[in-house]
């Protein structure tokens, strides 16, 4: 994915866009804007509590989404929506090489590959295994090419 971005001289230069990284700040903005809180403190909760539109006392109209996290037991559907939509388009996305290679290439240098040689951590943060990228030829090529990415930018700045 391409867009144009306009320099300070006016001219115009087109900007590849990482499409793994677009899909997860999209996601993120959408969990951001969702009406929930994090509380690690009473006064916290009192500020989280009041934030979505309730008083501290009224416990028993949220749930805790665990790490200090709470939602209003009203928009529980919503909340579980959007994380079936946001996964439903991680795997739509999965299926183009680009998004693939992306998606390789960033958690892979996130995760410092070229230092420990492992894949492992990127697996992890990826929620996938080595049998099913074995399994599957898009993402085994797009592994195999964001390693190379990686080894090869490694080479030229190190």
């Amino acid at each position: 994915m391409e867009k144009l971005r306009v320099l300070e001289n006016g001219t115009c230069e087109v900007v590849r866009i990482n499409t793994y990284l677009a899909l997860k700040e999209k996601h993120a903005k959408e969990v951001n804007d969702f009406p929930m809180f994090f509380a690690f403190s009473n006064d916290q909760f009192a500020e989280g509590m009041q934030k979505i539109g309730l008083n501290p006392s009224e416990t028993d109209k949220i749930y805790s989404a665990g790490a200090g996290g709470y939602y209003k037991k009203t928009d529980a559907e919503k909340l579980h929506a959007m994380f079936k939509t946001h996964d439903d388009e991680m795997k739509q996305a999965r299926t183009n090489e680009e998004f693939i290679f992306h998606m390789f290439d960033y958690e892979l240098g996130n995760h410092e590959y070229t230092y420990t040689g492992e894949v492992d951590q990127t697996l992890d943060a990826l929620g996938l295994t080595m049998e099913e990228i074995n399994n599957n030829e898009l993402l085994s090529n797009g592994l195999k090419k964001a390693k190379k990415a990686q080894w090869d930018w490694n080479e030229k700045h190190n």
